[in-house]
This record gives C-alpha cells, sequence and structure tokens, in this order.
C-alpha cells in the first residue's frame, strides 16, 4: 500500500474577517499572505480565503511558479443570501480567477421544505461554476441537521448534479461539511465528524466529499482520507501536517 500524501488533500483556510477576528484589516493581509506562502511551501492542494482576497492569492501563487489552487466561499456563512445574491458574488470570484467557490447551501431553507428554492439554487450556482470549468463545492452545516437531514440534503445536491450535469462532471462537484462558523451549544462539535462524513460519503456517490472543521490532527486527517474524503478544509493545515495537534477550532 502507497504512502498517502495527506498535504495534497489539505486546503489551507482563513476565513476570519478583521472585526470577528478583533483586528485590522491590514494584519488580516499579513495572515492572508502568509497562509498562502505557507501552503505554496507545503505543496498543500488549495488556500481558501475570502472573495477579496482571491486576485491577490492568485497573483501570489502564480509568482511562486506553484499549482496550489485558490478557492473562496461564496454566501458565506449563513447560507440564506438568495441565488442572485450567490450567483453574483460567484461572478466576481471566477473574474478574480478563484479556481474552487465552496457555496453555503441555504440549508435553512431545505429543513423548511422549500426543496425548490433549494434545488434551484443548486442547479444555477452549479452551472456558472462548471460552465467556467472551475469546481464547486456545497456545505451543508451538519451541525446544525439531524442525520436523515445529512443524508436528505446531500442526496438532493447528488441528484441535481448528476440530472443536470452528468456524471462526467460529478467530479467537479464536492459536498462539504461545514462552515466552521456555526455556534453549537454544550461544546458539540460544528464541523465535520467521523459519523457525519459517513452519511455524506455514502449518500453524495459518485460526487467527491470535503470534511471541514474539527480535524484537529495528522491521525483523524489519515482516517478521513481512507475513509474517502477527498478534501479536508483546516485552519491548522501546518500542524496537522507537521504531526502536531491543531489549536484552532477550524
Amino acid at each position: 500500500m502507497c504512502e498517502v500524501n495527506v498535504n495534497q488533500f489539505l486546503e489551507s483556510t482563513y476565513l476570519k474577517t478583521p472585526k470577528q477576528a478583533g483586528i485590522t484589516q491590514e494584519e488580516t493581509k499579513k495572515i492572508v499572505e502568509k497562509l498562502i506562502i505557507e501552503a505554496v511551501n507545503n505543496k498543500f492542494k488549495l488556500v481558501m480565503i475570502r472573495p477579496n482576497y482571491v486576485s491577490m492569492a492568485k497573483e501570489m501563487v502564480d509568482s511562486l511558479n506553484s499549482y496550489t489552487l485558490v478557492g473562496t466561499v461564496i454566501g458565506f456563512h449563513e447560507g440564506t443570501y438568495s441565488t442572485n445574491e450567490k450567483l453574483e458574488e460567484a461572478k466576481k470570484a471566477i473574474e478574480d480567477n478563484a479556481d474552487e467557490l465552496d457555496f453555503v447551501a441555504n440549508y435553512e431553507a431545505f429543513k423548511a421544505g422549500k426543496i425548490n428554492l433549494v434545488k434551484s439554487e443548486i442547479f444555477q450556482c452549479t452551472k456558472i461554476v462548471l460552465d467556467n470549468n472551475k469546481v464547486a463545492k456545497w456545505i451543508i452545516e451538519i451541525a446544525a441537521l439531524t442525520n436523515e437531514e445529512i443524508a436528505g440534503i446531500t442526496q438532493l445536491i447528488r441528484n441535481v448534479v448528476l440530472d443536470n450535469f452528468g456524471e462526467e462532471k460529478a467530479a467537479n462537484v464536492f459536498v462539504k461539511s461545514s462552515t466552521g462558523f456555526f455556534k453549537t451549544e454544550n461544546n458539540k462539535p460544528n464541523g465535520a465528524t467521523f459519523e457525519g462524513m459517513e452519511i455524506i460519503i455514502e449518500n453524495a456517490k459518485p460526487l467527491p466529499t470535503k470534511a471541514a472543521g474539527g480535524v484537529k490532527n495528522f491521525k483523524d486527517a489519515l482516517k478521513m482520507v481512507e475513509m474517502g474524503v477527498k478534501r479536508i478544509g483546516t485552519s491548522s493545515a501546518l500542524a496537522i501536517a507537521d504531526g502536531n495537534i491543531a489549536k484552532d477550532s477550524y
């Protein structure tokens, strides 16, 4: 059995706004720049940042002759943005040359039974991404859902993708566990769990999956990969790659 290169599954992530982190815009920019350099030096699969840093990130990655991809978030982090708002954000990210776009699905609408609204958003937003030869990921926020709802919304995404774009495009549309920003009670996990990812993997096939949040160390990252997860989103990619335990919550 060949050794797994976990670095090639890691998406090094920083998504806090200056206000959320209690720091200045300039300090935030420096954190993002450091993240990009770390990702390139360690050959991480992707760097995941807010939309306003996509152009800068792309320029830095290109100037360093790196294959590290640049990803960003759309409709973040609540997911309740209208489809049109998500499409506008997506257009801007595509214009700025983002490689991958992680949309927060309107899981609240799904929970409320507004299935057609969710289907429409998945179709329209996935279409603009695939039409521009990019990768789409759909964040379903598993901490806000029951196991049955996790299975249900995952199946919905899979069916919309397969019915409208075919299995040949399935590899470019992921189902992703979490934003890392959802507030849970009693310190319950707000990100990927092994149980949650098993449900997503089983119901997403043949769509790939991304475990975001909650992966704290190399051992857990390796287990996720062995389960079939194709990407791991973490703000502690360097710690995981170095065999240390992540200190950040995401």
